[in-house]
């Protein structure tokens, strides 16, 4: 009865905060100047207003309304209304779709170079006397077989042909290292491993005396009469107009059947018959080094300011703090600007943590959120910022109430399941957490959520598997445990979930390998815009990486900044999981306040990583 009435509450809930209307403001502008005439229109009901001269516009919307801007010349941008939207103020990009269309066809094609850095990691890529062959890039036909293709049942390589490649016929014996005359082998009953049933009267020439008797071996058929073609051999590079029979079968990494006239006309006369091209393990002469996919080419990381850097772009008042000889000089100091300041939340989270981390003056810190609680209050992005310092400090409980809080403003995110539920996981409450992840999977299989989401699901089920995993005795006692099913980990190594408090923020992820070169996740409208509406659509602002031990050394992890449509600051948590999915799992949390736009900063440094995958 009890969990009815939480659910009809709830879905009344959701449904009131989905049906109130309020007017949503702001500026449209190209990143440089005020565009006028932008067109914004409110999809769901068709409401629509222009831009003045200045850029301005005002509309009426509710949260769950998508609200469109359309200007000539520029890519049109949607934004989701939420329950905090107040202000929304927009940069429209040039719509070079066109051009954007060409790049993405010029860049399909892998270089030389690029084939070679993937060769040690992509089955598919075979290196010849003339470089190297991406197998579903190339054109034609190629038949393939990788290491994990290849049955190395036999005793030499016409054997592996004749067992992995149908329809390639293959005269010769490894035995005597010798085969049959072509006149001989056109009697069917000396044609080694072939069906005696089989026509081979269009494939096999019946003019030519003989053809090597140390065995041949024919792709496309002895096509012409007079002058039947076998196949060649490209064997690291080298060619033989022979089969290597003397080729031990389980040295071969990697075999390509090329038989088209793209692929063979760079062999001459000699290659018209086809050739059949052979890596082996000892004889590639490529780096066993795994090559780093999270660098990209000439991709260089450009510098990022330095933590020295950002404090020096510190607001006055906190730069005045940080000079305070005493606690009682920073009091002094905090009451001057408190007058100026004091209905900015950014101001009471700035001077909050500076108490606390800083001067280590817990009650005067909880005493600036408790008199200032009401620039929080009703608000879950702010309330969302107070949280992440709470667990940045591991004072777990107060995260806690603030998370429940933000539960019950926002019923409808996903997000919020996910931070009540791990943060009962760190009070110890494993029972409670479970409880949380499997309202949402009931609130989700029932449709009162949103049924996707590709990007959101596989975060918020990983973190249940994991508390399955780790505390599965404590969330079922008894011989429950045992039948519990858990899904075992496919990555052991360190785990990034990034969080952000407002869902309108644009930033850059910077990861930087030992090597200097970066990968850069972009979380802008510009770049991403189908994922932003996805997060805003199922409630969600996080995003998970995975680091494995391949490429151990120091790895940075930078942001850049580009706003969030309300020119306030984005409070950016970053929980680092070390040994993850094992018994010694440890986390750390650490919590950015995000305010200088379009500069690359540091975040982090972490050791003993590798390369980074996203989910």
């Amino acid at each position: 009865m009890k969990k009815v009435l939480f659910l009809m509450v709830l879905i009344g809930t959701i449904g009131y905060a989905q049906d109130r209307s309020k007017t949503i403001s702001g500026t449209v502008n190209d990143g440089r100047v005020a565009l006028s005439n932008v067109s914004v229109t409110v999809e769901s009901t068709g409401d629509e207003t222009t831009t003045d001269d200045k850029g301005r516009y005002m509309v009426s919307a509710k949260p769950g309304d998508v609200i469109r801007y359309g200007y000539q010349g520029m890519k049109p941008v949607r934004i989701l209304v939420e329950d905090v939207t107040r202000y929304l103020n927009i940069s429209l990009a040039p719509d070079v779709q066109e051009l954007e269309e060409v790049v993405i066809v010029g860049s399909s094609r892998k270089s030389q170079k690029d084939m070679e850095l993937e060769y040690r990691v992509n089955p598919n890529i075979i290196r010849t006397a003339y470089g190297y062959i991406d197998a579903d890039r190339a054109p034609g036909n190629i038949r393939f077989r990788s290491e994990s293709e290849i049955n190395a049942v036999g005793i030499c390589i016409l054997d592996v042909l004749k067992n992995e490649f149908p329809g390639v016929i293959v005269y010769g014996d490894c035995l005597s290292a010798r085969g049959p005359s072509l006149r001989e082998a056109t009697a069917f009953s000396r044609i080694s491993g072939r069906d005696q049933n089989v026509d081979f009267s269009s494939q096999i020439p019946t003019s030519v005396t003989e053809v090597d008797r140390d065995g041949s071996v024919f792709i496309r058929g002895t096509h012409s009469i007079n002058n039947p073609r076998a196949a060649i051999f490209d064997v690291d590079g080298v060619i033989f107009t022979q089969p290597p029979i003397w080729l031990d079968i389980k040295n071969i990494k990697r075999i390509a059947v090329l038989n088209n006239f793209a692929t063979v006309t760079q062999y001459g006369n000699i290659g018209t018959g086809g050739v059949i091209v052979i890596n082996t393990y000892t004889g590639t002469a490529v780096s066993n080094k795994i090559t780093d996919f999270a660098k990209l080419r000439n991709n260089y990381a450009t510098p990022a300011l330095s933590e020295e850097q950002i404090r020096a772009n510190w607001p006055t008042y906190l730069k005045e703090l940080h000079k305070s000889t005493s606690g009682e000089d920073a009091k002094l100091t905090f009451d001057e600007y408190y007058l100026k300041y004091r209905r900015s939340p950014h101001f009471i989270l700035d001077t909050y943590g500076y108490f606390y981390n800083q001067r280590n003056n817990v009650a005067f810190a909880d005493e600036i959120i408790e008199q200032n609680f009401g620039l929080f209050e009703g608000n879950p992005v702010l309330l969302k910022a107070l949280a992440y310092n709470y667990e940045s400090q591991g004072r777990h409980a107060k995260a806690n109430e603030v998370y429940k809080t933000i539960y019950t403003l926002r019923p409808q995110y996903g997000q919020s399941y996910m931070d009540l539920a791990n943060s009962y996981r760190d009070l110890r409450n494993y029972k409670q957490a479970a409880a949380i992840y499997n309202r949402y999977a009931y609130m989700k299989d029932t449709e009162i959520l949103r049924k996707d989401s590709t990007a959101f699901d596989p975060i918020i089920n990983r973190e249940y598997n994991n508390l399955l995993s780790l505390f599965k005795n404590e969330v079922v006692s008894g011989e429950g445990a045992d039948d519990l099913f858990v899904v075992d980990e496919d990555f052991a190594g360190t785990r990034f979930v990034f969080e952000w408090n407002d869902g309108d923020a644009e930033f850059e992820l910077q990861f930087v390998n030992p090597g200097n070169q970066h990968f850069t996740w972009k979380h802008t409208l510009a770049s991403n815009d189908e994922l932003l509406m996805t997060e805003k659509e199922n409630g969600f602002s996080s995003s998970e990486y995975l680091m494995d031990g391949s490429l151990p050394g120091t790895w940075k992890v930078n942001a850049k900044y580009h706003g969030n449509m309300s020119l306030s600051p984005t409070y950016l948590k970053a929980t680092i999981y070390h040994n993850y999915g094992s018994v010694s799992q440890r986390k750390e949390v650490k919590v950015f306040k995000l305010h200088m736009q379009d500069i690359n900063q540091e975040l982090f440094s972490i050791s003993n990583g590798s390369s980074v995958v996203l989910r």
